[in-house]
């Protein structure tokens, strides 16, 4: 038998649930300013539907099926998880493009799969875990980016291109 709250809904749809939604939606809307600011193909509405749409799968695993419980059933709340990441895989797969020898979008498809994280971490219940990742995020993307143009080699580090030209000769010789 399902137990029921005092109003008369299933277990699992009561304040402790809306309180684990309310981060999600909350951290997974912080995360995605940045990538909007960089017109990236994942935004504000992507990273925040991705959040709260994994809090809630998180929270259907574990409150969902409270009526089919029993002696002789048992359930693994972590491959809901597991699935979430599979899913999320495939969609950071669309995002990330190779044209020629560039490879873009690697890092949106990062940020949706930390997103995804921390919406599940909300609807698990793990509301210390949800905002830290939220404030490594914005650590790893606002903070390390100056320093990595510093790296030798790197591919954010300005280039020069030095061209000398003959007036009078080559492709442009009556410019």
């Amino acid at each position: 038998m399902m137990e029921l709250a005092a109003w008369g809904q299933p277990t699992g749809q009561g304040r402790v649930q809306l309180g684990e939604l309310g981060p999600a939606f909350v951290l997974s809307a912080a995360i995605a300013p940045e990538r909007e600011v960089r017109q990236k193909s994942a935004g504000l509405r992507t990273h925040t539907l991705v959040g709260f749409g994994a809090a809630l799968i998180v929270l259907v695993s574990k409150y969902g099926f409270s009526d089919v419980r029993g002696s002789h059933v048992v359930l693994d709340p972590s491959r809901m998880a597991a699935q979430i990441v599979s899913g999320i895989c495939f969609i950071g797969g669309g995002l990330i493009f190779v044209r020629q020898d560039a490879v873009r979008g690697l890092t949106t498809a990062a940020v949706v799969w930390l997103t995804a994280a921390v919406g599940m971490a909300a609807g698990a219940g793990l509301p210390v875990l949800a905002p830290v990742v939220t404030a490594g995020h914005l650590l790893a993307v606002l903070c390390f980016a100056p320093p990595a143009v510093r790296i030798p080699g790197s591919t954010r580090a300005p280039s020069r291109l030095r061209v000398d030209y003959v007036t009078g000769r080559g492709t442009c010789g009556r410019c």
